[in-house]
């Protein structure tokens, strides 16, 4: 297990896979603290924990937690399987679709800006409409689905014409199932779930306003991925390998000159993956390549 969680990180274009991994990771950690500490008495320790992860209604009670804008996306119910299990199902598959289009990073940009849109929406409508103070928790809210939402919408603004094959029902374009979502949340607006689903609506909307601006040339994630790459470079050695090469002779030819130009660039390149992903990372050519360049 801990081999394939490695791999999964390893791998290029991989996140749908590795924010699934970390979204269960955290909900089995929090379902064993949750089942220990309720069985040895400590049950309000663990509320209290839980509520810095949760984002919660209250503007005033927010702001002493900004953090929870984010945080509350990779928690789930722990009374039950099936929020967590309905929401990465749904996120894998129109997620692995998205990858393949876009890439992970930009996967990874609208998860989190489709968090991020669920929880102020989610905030707006507490705090500005009287209606729904009276209808949402005040402990706060946890869950993916907002994000989810942003993907699932997202992929279908980009393919509204692509097909899933769902059971019992055959072919359907990917534009009616995130209708058929949208519509499910809009009318859950007003019911039982008015936050979540007034959550889920705000992802929606991220993940329509995140693929036309794409389309137009604007990147709204950008701001994230270059986050995350800042943040990746903290924990990233610099390579070891030394690389030299001999001083050009006196008397060269262009051919030549333009012969070693492109062989440093490959070597620079090779270096690059090298920081990015591991030596391991590099093709069998590529590695005979940094050997020669390394006995110049």
């Amino acid at each position: 297990m801990f081999d394939e969680f490695k791999n999964a990180f390893q791998k290029p274009n991989n996140a749908h896979v590795q924010l699934i991994f970390i979204n269960v990771i955290v909900f089995l950690v929090l379902a064993v603290f949750y089942v220990f500490s309720t069985a040895t008495g400590f049950s309000d320790f663990f509320k209290v924990f839980h509520s810095q992860l949760s984002i919660p209604a209250p503007i005033l009670t927010f702001l002493s937690k900004p953090w929870t804008l984010i945080t509350y996306a990779f928690v789930h119910d722990l009374t039950g399987i099936f929020h967590i299990l309905f929401n990465m199902l749904v996120f894998y598959w129109f997620g692995k679709l998205f990858i393949e289009y876009l890439g992970s990073d930009k996967l990874v940009a609208l998860y989190l800006l489709g968090a991020i849109a669920g929880g102020i929406s989610y905030l707006l409508v507490y705090n500005t409409i009287p209606f729904y103070e009276g209808r949402i928790p005040a402990d706060g809210m946890v869950g993916a689905s907002a994000a989810v939402y942003a993907v699932l919408v997202g992929t279908a603004v980009l393919l509204p014409d692509y097909t899933f094959f769902l059971l019992f029902l055959g072919p359907i374009k990917i534009k009616y199932i995130a209708l058929f979502y949208i519509v499910l949340s809009f009318l859950g607006s007003v019911g039982g779930n008015a936050g979540g689903n007034v959550a889920h609506l705000g992802g929606a909307l991220m993940g329509l306003i995140y693929i036309k601006q794409l389309q137009a040339g604007v990147n709204w994630g950008g701001w994230i991925t270059a986050t995350l790459d800042w943040l990746r470079g903290l924990f990233v050695t610099e390579s070891k390998v030394k690389v030299t090469y001999r001083k050009a002779e006196p008397k060269q030819t262009r051919s030549t000159t333009k012969a070693t130009k492109a062989t440093q660039d490959e070597i620079d390149a090779i270096l690059d993956k090298i920081s990015d992903r591991g030596y391991e990372s590099l093709s069998k050519e590529e590695k005979e390549k940094l050997f020669n360049a390394s006995k110049k």
